[in-house]
């Protein structure tokens, strides 16, 4: 078993041995495509998706670790994550088109999930030097230091509303808009949303590993995340897109415009 500290304990000793390495100093054979062009994947992501995945499974000999490189190869896992009682998602280098071209808006990611539900999350941002942790029902804490979200304007239009589609920058959202962009990387937008950066983001792009984390991040500081069709997400739930708000109100404005 593995507690807290623990797990946080082997995402920072990971990014240090294979992920700061090569921050800013990639060869071009340590970087290539998966399946669309564009979707960039490094050795610092192999490296240190094996290394954590070694690690959980050693504590956990039971667990199902989906890991974002692991899917890519073998597409069936997330059959068999849904399907687990005991699991943990895994992002190696959240952000990796970002630590490619060398801004440090990058995160180490995972999260735990007991039947179905989420209980812990952690993302360390190596670069920034900032860890986040929740534990459900215990709060999210930054460093060490619990985490409050200020309240989110009452007015609409004065909501800040991130995209993470580049097409949809300055599209209006209902009332809200015009939209600006994320940060592009799921493991630094969760945390700026729960801490108060902004008011909502919205995406495309759904899998587990990207949004179960920064999720329960997320709601552990009154937050609210449902999907673009009205669900509130999960871990098991496969949304078109996913609304991540501030707090319930905000989230029930804005789905009438995504």
């Amino acid at each position: 078993m593995m507690d807290s500290d623990a797990v946080l304990a082997l995402l920072q000793e990971t990014a240090e041995a294979v992920i700061n390495p090569r921050f800013r100093a990639l060869a071009d054979h340590e970087v290539s495509s998966k399946s669309h062009p564009g979707d960039l994947v490094t050795v610092a992501d192999r490296e240190a998706e094996v290394l954590i995945t070694q690690a959980l499974r050693a504590a956990y000999p039971h667990t199902l670790v989906l890991g974002e490189e692991a899917y890519a190869a073998d597409a069936r896992l997330i059959e068999a994550f849904h399907a687990a009682d005991h699991a943990f998602t895994v992002d190696p280098v959240d952000g990796t088109r970002n630590f490619v071209h060398g801004s440090p808006d990058h995160a180490v990611m995972a999260a735990e999930i007991v039947d179905g539900q989420t209980v812990r999350a952690w993302i360390w941002q190596p670069q920034h030097g900032t860890a986040w942790v929740a534990e459900r029902g215990a709060g999210l804490y930054r460093d060490g230091q619990r985490v409050e979200r200020p309240a989110a304007p009452e007015e609409v239009a004065d909501l800040d509303v991130r995209t993470s589609s580049r097409r949809g920058v300055g599209q209006m959202l209902g009332p809200a808009g015009p939209m600006s962009l994320t940060w592009v990387s799921c493991g630094i937008d969760y945390p700026q949303l729960a801490s108060g950066s902004c008011d909502a983001l919205l995406y495309r792009a759904t899998m587990p590993w990207d949004h179960v984390p920064g999720a329960l991040m997320l709601e552990e500081v009154g937050g609210y995340v449902g999907t673009v069709d009205g669900e509130r997400y999960g871990p098991g739930i496969r949304p078109r897109g996913i609304l991540a708000a501030a707090d319930e109100r905000v989230y029930r404005e804005l789905l009438p415009y995504v």
